[in-house]
């Protein structure tokens, strides 16, 4: 599958969005998944990486540590649909890579994600 053919779909960029001090998938996340996890199980050569993103509140450490679980949420959800698990990574960028840049929660719940990064073999 070509990147275009990912972008007409309107899986290029999609995010699965988590609670403040939580890496629960929430009930909106869950079909998110589930079309990725589709288009993973037609496309097998596609590998994702999961990166898990915080808000800006909390240690360096610690929001580290929470990225990583909720990227890791994403990943056990994508082999529980049926994506093999050596074609996910995971990493997580903490609070290092903000999306939005303000000091409230309209920023602050943009920030706490889970971001699909297709890459390509």
């Amino acid at each position: 599958m070509q990147v275009f053919e990912r972008t007409k779909v309107g899986l290029d960029k999609q995010s699965v969005y988590f609670d403040f001090d939580n890496y629960a998938i929430k009930p909106e996340g869950f079909s998110v998944i589930t079309e990725h996890a589709n288009l993973a199980n037609t496309y097998t050569q596609d590998h994702v990486t999961l990166q898990g993103n915080c808000d800006e509140r909390g240690s360096r450490e610690y929001n580290l540590a929470l990225g990583q679980h909720r990227a890791e949420a994403v990943k056990k959800r994508l082999v529980l649909l049926g994506v093999p698990e050596a074609r996910i990574e995971t990493v997580s960028l903490g609070k290092e890579k903000p999306r939005a840049l303000c000091h409230d929660e309209s920023c602050w719940h943009e920030n706490r994600r889970t971001d699909f990064i297709d890459t390509w073999k």
